[in-house]
């Protein structure tokens, strides 16, 4: 196998002996580790090391590779400009890998303007290596706003594309979770030592489909960094049994470090963590689309008919009657792998009925949420669907008469307007639901504006 090796490096700036100083002392273990790290490195003697890093040159629907012949980086911007870094990039590969990408119609490439300077993420890690070993090529890649599952996929594109005769490592840069203690720069919250946990013990066991598995409710509030880059790092490794080294864990800063290697042993065509998780997730929307009432139903059913043929669903026969002869304004939110894919509905309605409404905001979801690309007919099998039946909207005077449980809200400042569903995972403030419902708009955050508050009647499948 060309990719000798995967490594779990995190990458805080203050590890650097010229920007922490003392305070280094209280990551002794993650130094001692990356030094670990950085001594094997050099007994491999990669051509190539490949980093994917969360800081890198960021697209929603795109993976950038390093473009250019060669770039440069200095810790300048933390205090330590005399720390500076040159790599060469590995032209070769990395073209190979464009054009393959471009073959296969897959979004890795170098698109996307000039090469960006390198980033933390990306230096941290070389600070280690070069100290053992500087007799390599590079290639930066950075993650995507795709769901962890594209992630994998395009890890175990690049294990495919590798030349036999290559030798490279992969070093997946990223933190854990930002919020584990008060003192920290993020603060705390109960949902960041449950997302280190759910880390740590899928890096400790190499069992990668346990990174999938994490609630997106803990992913986000407990403000991870590092996920999509270990994701790839295990596709990078797609059925290999490892040898697995954990080296080492700690949050001296109220951010999660976890320093770990994986070398390949036997190939096992049975570890294809990729399939095991879609497997399961096919079971589990099988299973709930039995639960489905008839709102959700029709959801679904407008968006795969749209998908599959162009045309729009005419309204089914023999749905309940409030479907027929209410007019209320409709939201619809579709999720893939437990991720948002799109969310679309009115403020009031504009059509004859809930259903067609249903049927309208279903396909907007899909095809015409400007967030995310169009729905993909292979994709339906995988998304499911909440629908908001929305209750008309009531003026009100200050924020003290919302609940983010019970009302969403609607705010307005001349002609922008920006409304926000209650009850959403991660919103738990009024202020902050407030404060998404104006951005959503484009208004200022101390912009004053006009509430208005609504309930809904919200349809989903209760796992």
């Amino acid at each position: 196998m060309s990719i000798l090796a995967g490594y779990v490096v995190p990458h805080p700036p203050i590890i650097v002996n010229e920007i922490g100083k003392e305070d280094r002392k209280d990551a002794t273990a993650t130094i001692d580790a990356y030094k670990q790290v950085a001594k094997d490195i050099a007994k491999l003697k990669p051509d190539t090391i490949i980093v994917s890093s969360p800081h890198g040159k960021l697209y929603r629907d795109y993976f950038h590779l390093s473009s250019g012949l060669n770039a440069r980086g200095d810790f300048g911007q933390f205090g330590a400009k005399e720390v500076e870094f040159t790599v060469s990039y590995d032209t070769s590969l990395i073209k190979e890998l464009s054009d393959q990408a471009h073959h296969h119609n897959l979004p890795l490439g170098t698109l996307g303007g000039h090469e960006m300077g390198l980033d933390h993420g990306v230096m941290v890690p070389l600070y280690f290596i070069n100290q053992s070993y500087q007799d390599y090529q590079l290639i930066r890649i950075s993650p995507s706003g795709f769901d962890l599952l594209e992630h994998y996929k395009i890890g175990k594109f690049i294990q495919g594309v590798i030349p036999e005769n290559k030798k490279v490592v992969w070093v997946a840069s990223g933190d854990l979770s930002h919020k584990l203690k008060e003192s920290g720069p993020y603060g705390f919250v109960e949902e960041g030592p449950e997302l280190d946990n759910h880390i740590v013990n899928a890096l400790k066991t190499s069992d990668f489909d346990q990174l999938f598995t994490i609630p997106s409710q803990i992913r986000q509030k407990g403000a991870e960094c590092g996920l999509s880059s270990f994701v790839m790092m295990a596709g990078v490794l797609d059925q290999y049994k490892v040898k697995t080294d954990f080296l080492s864990y700690e949050a001296p800063f109220g951010v999660g470090y976890a320093v770990s290697m994986y070398h390949p042993i036997d190939r096992d065509e049975t570890l294809k963590y990729d399939e095991r998780y879609q497997s399961k997730i096919t079971e589990s929307i099988q299973s709930n689309k039995a639960k489905e009432d008839p709102y959700i139903q029709l959801a679904r059913q407008s968006l795969e008919h749209f998908t599959k043929h162009r045309q729009r669903l005419d309204v089914p026969d023999e749905l309940p009657e409030e479907m027929i002869n209410e007019q209320k304004s409709v939201f619809v939110t579709l999720f893939k792998h437990g991720q948002l894919r799109g969310c679309v509905g009115k403020t009031a309605p504009t059509l004859d009925n809930v259903a067609e409404e249903i049927i309208d905001s279903s396909i907007s979801a899909g095809h015409h949420d400007h967030r995310f690309s169009p729905v993909k007919e292979e994709e339906l099998p995988y998304l499911s669907y909440k629908v908001d039946v929305l209750f008309p909207p009531e003026p009100i005077s200050t924020i003290d008469e919302l609940d983010v449980k019970t009302y969403g809200v609607i705010v307005k400042h001349g002609y922008r307007s920006g409304l926000l569903l209650p009850n959403l995972d991660g919103i738990d403030t009024i202020e902050e639901q407030v404060r998404i419902a104006k951005q959503k708009a484009g208004i200022d955050p101390n912009e004053r504006v006009d509430l208005e508050r609504f309930k809904v009647v919200r349809h989903e499948v209760n796992e």
